[in-house]
């Protein structure tokens, strides 16, 4: 029986939110948002997108960490955009929407940009004016190597790579990508085993695989083709049989994802890619150009 003169009901969240400096908030606090919302970063995987990162976290008036957005460079006119999370209990009421449209008013002046929106945030990311583009694939799974391995292309030949081969790793990136990308290439070699394959001294493929989340993660992964792409994933397969492996690719169909299935990965889930801007698109493979068919992660792209 309820006490007499006491309401049976009970306002909540009538808090004011102020915004801060993502690099400013604990590192504990924003990995304890993303587990809230059952995203599978890792302390470590924060820490490393925090160093090449930007953004804001959303506090309370006791300083909890209630919602974050952050923005990558990508010189001095791209960007992407990604970790927008908001609590749970905070998603129907504006918060990302009150994050997003801070972040561009502030932030980002006439740059292009690209973000991976999930199903949860499709609409938030249209009425923002960003357009959708293509959808990607997260394949995930115990990874389980081919039976034969693939052939390598003739002509070429496969080694893995050292910073040395960064200036070749970003010629060969940008037009795929959309935007040169040296500082995040030479930070994501630091953390990941890569390989390479060359005709004679020039590079024609890479790849890269680094921990992540429950296991490891392939990316990005930029070829002139199928066969030269499946070439320089099957030894991160390879490496890693057996255990938790994860990429996220725009091809859903054709050899590579065939070879993805093959593997152990099958497709996960679906975000789509979306961009605000002319020319934030990734490059299209047109006039022999390399093409990116594995993204460095949702965030980053």
């Amino acid at each position: 029986m309820l006490e007499a003169g006491v309401s049976d009901s009970l306002v909540v969240d009538t808090f004011r939110m102020r915004l801060a400096d993502i690099a400013d908030v604990d590192l504990s606090q924003l990995h304890a948002l993303s587990i809230a919302v059952g995203w599978p970063h890792r302390a470590e995987d924060w820490r490393s997108l925090l160093e090449v990162g930007h953004g804001f976290a959303a506090l309370d008036e006791i300083d909890r960490v209630l919602g974050s957005a952050m923005w990558f460079p990508h010189g001095d006119d791209f960007a992407t955009i990604g970790m927008v999370i908001t609590s749970p209990r905070l998603q129907t009421n504006g918060a990302a929407q009150w994050l997003m449209r801070k972040l561009i008013a502030e932030e980002f002046g006439k740059r292009r940009l690209r973000l991976n929106a999930t199903r949860a945030a499709y609409r938030l990311y249209r009425s923002l004016g960003f357009s959708p583009r293509a959808t990607v694939h997260q394949c995930q799974g115990d990874a389980r190597p081919l039976p034969d391995a693939p052939p390598i292309p003739a002509g070429l030949t496969l080694r893995q790579l050292s910073s040395a081969d960064l200036d070749q790793m970003t010629a060969l990136d940008a037009p795929a990508f959309g935007a040169a990308r040296p500082l995040h290439l030479a930070r994501l070699l630091e953390q990941s085993v890569s390989y390479g394959l060359f005709r004679g001294q020039s590079l024609r493929a890479f790849s890269m695989c680094r921990r992540f989340g429950r296991g490891h993660v392939v990316g990005p992964v930029v070829a002139h083709s199928d066969e030269e792409a499946i070439a320089v994933v099957h030894p991160h397969v390879i490496a890693h049989a057996g255990t938790f492996l994860r990429l996220d690719t725009h091809f859903k169909a054709g050899a590579f994802a065939n070879f993805v299935q093959q593997c152990g990965l099958p497709v996960f889930d679906t975000v789509t890619t979306m961009t605000l801007g002319e020319h934030a698109d990734y490059g299209s493979g047109a006039d022999g150009e390399a093409m990116v068919f594995v993204l460095t992660s949702q965030s980053m792209g």
